[in-house]
């Protein structure tokens, strides 16, 4: 076993390897950016080398930099993680030059799987189900078109290299086969450096089902069941579970076989995952193969009761595989979701921005957090925008289930928008408590997952005042307390007014909504006129910080979070930020440009396709903004003419700016 290894990556996986490596005494080593310096798997590994700027591409891509580390630091392996170098067989060769053991896979493995379409004839020649479609090297824009005309609609266009749903496009007709290619192709290139790209037919709800699969050296594969993946936004994993729903044992024989035979075909050596789309009647067929572990893999962990990192670094060392396939079993069902800085109501774009509050759930048996921040972190432009990995077990699908949800409602963030509040509402769907699962889950039940903004209701208004009034009797306590004067009535807590009826008046704004509240003191209670009419409400605030309200004799307990004159409050897995205002000031911001389009996040404009003075129609896609390497395009919203356009390709905007103007 190694002694000493590098980390060279970064966040939840770099602190999820580098407990894996003290809980076995193996020493680790931890690069970070200009960016993290102060995170969170800098200060749990054992070392911590600088190795660059923010940007991914000057810093955790730098393979030379991370190599001079590891040979400094007198480290025998590297732990690349997932994403950055893992898939990079030049990385991996360059550590076999370099005497250092790459905990992975060969490089002639990373070579094979890592482009689709060479995957994809490698495993026809092993007998594994494959999707009809053209992998062919001809990439001319006139025979892909031709292919797909063959093949017919609806077709998916897939990027040859790489994965994480970057340059993947649905086409549905032949009239978008040529913006979906090169919408498909830009977002390829700006993401694995190749704009190659395949055409498959596109199953219209199969479920993504994944193997995980381990071998050694000698040959010998074995896997540990199955993963449910098939809940999708972008074509990229939201919620995942182990094991599948509805899997039979022969089927799951079946699909084994088949993703160990993958693995034998390339002389696969480590942790890897083959993918499968899982059609309605039983069929199966071969998708991709991840040659390094995968983002899910702890839910494989929770039902098979083993640690998979450990795994890696027993066979990367020369160990043989720790357990047979006829000793590995599985117990009980787990969920593993993603939290995401990112607002799923804008198309789920990620989202930045400082975690001032951060609470989350309580862990123990059958709660895990994965994560790589702490309360007081940014989560910025340059990485991934995941906050955190939420895995539960439970011993079915329904008690696995059931405490999902519970931890959700537990999870607390303020700061950063999040999709803390969509997977609350996907989890207590009776389609998903009944596993009804396809790849098109979250655009099925749409309307379910995203409904209209409720607003500024009693009970929120009715919430936010008592916190606040609260809050106000604890401060004139505290300088009571501090008083000459006790006894002062100018210094008592109870709304008192001399000759007057003692009362308050609170404005509060959420979004564009205005809510006006008079509070009258009533000894320990307050009254309340709402919208809606008068309810009286009383409460305390805990010592924890959570607010134990009384509404008119309904008591529930919440999270509410002062910052500045903001409140954000939270239960049961929703949150709604409402402000403080001051009717006498005149603080209104102006309306901007009439006809403006703004950025709908901080990123880089890659594409503008009209000049000003163009006549444009609704829908006209008219410049295209990169980030995080994802395209967003800005469409024209109506018929007009562009009377302005404010940024050139290649200037970074932020979000919220106006990026063109339509007259």
């Amino acid at each position: 076993m190694f002694e000493k290894i590098l980390i060279a990556n970064r966040g939840e996986i770099a602190c999820r390897v580098a407990r894996t490596a003290r809980r076995l005494g193996i020493t680790s080593v931890a690069v970070y950016s200009e960016a993290d310096a102060d995170a969170m798997h800098v200060a749990l590994c054992d070392e911590a080398y600088l190795i660059g700027p923010a940007p991914a591409r000057d810093s955790y891509l730098r393979a030379d930099r991370i190599l001079e580390v590891a040979k400094s630091s007198g480290a025998q392996a590297i732990h690349p993680g997932y994403g950055f170098l893992s898939e990079n067989a030049e990385f991996a060769e360059a550590c076999q030059a370099a005497g250092i053991v790459f905990i992975g896979p060969p490089s002639s493995a990373i070579v094979a799987m890592g482009s689709k379409s060479e995957a994809k004839r490698i495993m026809s020649e092993a007998g594994v189900p494959l999707v009809p479609g053209y992998h062919g090297d001809d990439q001319g824009e006139e025979r892909l078109r031709q292919e797909a005309d063959a093949m017919g609609y609806p077709l998916l266009i897939k990027a040859t290299a790489g994965g994480g749903g970057k340059g993947m496009r649905v086409v549905s007709k032949a009239e978008d086969f040529l913006t979906g290619l090169n919408a498909a192709r830009r977002e390829a290139s700006a993401s694995f450096g190749d704009d190659k790209v395949l055409l498959e037919r596109y199953l219209l709800a199969p479920r993504h089902v994944e193997l995980q699969v381990f071998c050694y050296s000698q040959g010998n594969a074995v896997h540990l069941f199955e993963r449910d993946c098939s809940v999708q936004r972008r074509h990229q994993k939201v919620l995942e579970e182990a094991p599948a729903p509805g899997m039979t044992e022969a089927l799951r024989q079946q699909m084994g076989e088949a993703a160990t035979n993958a693995a034998r075909a390339i002389g696969y050596v480590g942790a890897g995952t083959v993918e499968f789309l899982l059609d309605s009647d039983g069929s199966f067929y071969f998708m991709e193969m991840n040659t390094r572990l995968q983002v899910e893999h702890p839910v494989t962990e929770m039902i098979s009761g083993q640690d998979l990192v450990e795994w890696q670094f027993k066979v990367a060392s020369g160990e043989a595989l720790p357990m047979a396939q006829s000793a590995l079993q599985i117990n009980g069902h787990a969920f593993e979701a993603r939290i995401y800085a990112e607002n799923p109501a804008r198309d789920f774009l990620p989202a930045t921005g400082k975690l001032r509050y951060l609470q989350t759930p309580q862990q123990g048996p059958g709660v895990r957090v994965d994560t790589g921040v702490e309360q007081g972190d940014e989560v910025s432009v340059h990485y991934d925008p995941m906050i955190a990995k939420l895995i539960v077990w439970g011993e079915d699908r329904p008690s696995a289930l059931m405490r999902l949800r519970a931890a959700l409602a537990d999870y607390r963030i303020v700061g950063v928008t999040t999709n803390l509040e969509f997977l609350s509402t996907l989890c207590a769907l009776p389609a998903f408590a009944n596993a009804e699962l396809d790849t098109g889950f979250i655009e099925k039940h749409e309307a379910q997952l995203f409904p209209a903004a409720e607003g500024l209701s009693d009970d929120i208004l009715a919430i936010a005042c008592l916190y606040e009034l609260l809050c106000e009797r604890q401060a004139i306590a505290e300088r009571q307390a501090c008083s000459t004067d006790p006894y002062s009535p100018w210094g008592e807590a109870s709304g008192w007014r001399l000759n007057q009826d003692s009362f308050h008046a609170l404005h509060w704004a959420l979004d564009d909504q205005q809510g006006r509240v008079v509070a009258h003191y009533r000894g320990d209670e307050f009254l309340l006129e709402l919208p809606g009419g008068e309810c009286r409400v009383s409460g305390e605030i805990l010592d924890n910080g959570d607010l134990l309200a009384d509404l008119a004799g309904r008591r529930f307990k919440v999270a509410v979070i002062k910052h500045d004159q903001e409140l954000t409050i939270l239960h049961q897995g929703r949150s709604w930020q409402i402000n403080l205002t001051d009717p006498r000031l005149d603080a209104l911001e102006g309306e901007g440009d009439s006809g403006s389009l703004v950025a709908p996040m901080t990123g880089n404009v890659i594409a503008i396709n009209v000049a000003e003075g163009d006549a444009v129609k609704q829908g006209d896609a008219l410049m295209i903004v990169e980030a995080m390497k994802m395209e967003h395009t800005i469409s024209a919203p109506a018929d007009g003419t562009v009377k302005e356009i404010r940024f050139s390709v290649g200037d970074q905007v932020e979000d919220g700016e106006a990026l063109l103007v339509i007259e």
